[in-house]
């Protein structure tokens, strides 16, 4: 497990400072179970898999699917359930713009995030 948590950092260009900021922990702690000294929790492993839609067994076997497969309507429906947590204003704002914009401005607006994100 060790060996596939390392390379999905790196495939997402991730520092292990930055890899341990978007699951909570030190880099200390990210430095510690890559070198095999520490393990993480089931509940951390869990967060990776929510974080980076990883498939859970992938990640702790190496069998089936690396991606996670998520039916749309629980994506959206977990997503919209994390921006009615957030207190970060940007957040509040893109969203109160989206629910406001015209839907061909939604077009355009989606087709630039694409190219940005590098996203098919």
């Amino acid at each position: 497990m060790i060996q596939r948590i390392i390379k999905l950092r790196e495939e997402k260009g991730l520092s292990q400072e930055k890899f341990a900021e978007k699951i909570g922990l030190s880099r200390n702690f990210i430095n510690q179970v890559e070198n095999g000294k520490k393990n993480f929790s089931d509940r951390t492993i869990s967060d990776i898999c929510e974080k980076f839609n990883i498939d859970e067994n992938w990640l702790r076997t190496g069998n089936g699917n690396k991606e996670a497969h998520i039916n749309p309507d629980d994506r959206f429906a977990s997503n919209l359930g994390k921006l009615q947590r957030t207190d970060n204003d940007t957040i509040i704002r893109w969203v109160n713009m989206i629910a406001e914009a015209n839907p061909e401005v939604l077009k355009q607006i989606e087709g630039f995030m694409k190219k940005l994100l590098e996203i098919e």
